[in-house]
């Protein structure tokens, strides 16, 4: 298991926020979802902290609490016709999880960086051990 190395909450306010986990003032995007190498301010390796899939389940789980699972009680979604319901709901998920999904993945990259996980760790994963 992985022990703290830097302050949990502060780090991942500030990947939340969009903003380097080290000193909270740099970019960690240098694009909609591409990491920067280094923060233009302290100059910290961005890069070496994995981003892989964990950010993409997160928000699929998010999204999927948080906008599905309400509107399955509300009778007028699923007795309205498919025609009208559909698109309103498909585009207002879609919509919601691209907002969401640069911030869910700037917070995981403060939560590696708290814990101290890199790039190099990934042998220790288990799916790579099974293989």
């Amino acid at each position: 298991m992985a022990e703290i190395v830097h302050p949990l909450v502060r780090s991942i306010r500030r990947g939340l926020k969009g903003r380097c986990p080290a000193c909270g003032e740099g970019k960690i995007f240098w694009r909609y979802l591409k990491v920067s190498a280094h923060c233009p301010k302290c100059d910290h390796d961005l890069a070496r902290y994995p981003a892989d899939d964990g950010p993409a389940y997160l928000t699929i789980l998010l999204s999927g609490h948080l906008l599905i699972a309400p509107l399955l009680i509300f009778p007028i979604i699923w007795e309205a016709p498919a025609i009208y319901s559909a698109p309103i709901v498909m585009i207002s998920v879609g919509v919601v999880t691209l907002l969401a999904l640069s911030s869910i993945k700037g917070g995981w990259i403060g939560l590696m960086y708290a814990l101290g996980v890199k790039d190099r760790d990934a042998a220790l994963h288990t799916a790579d051990a099974a293989d």
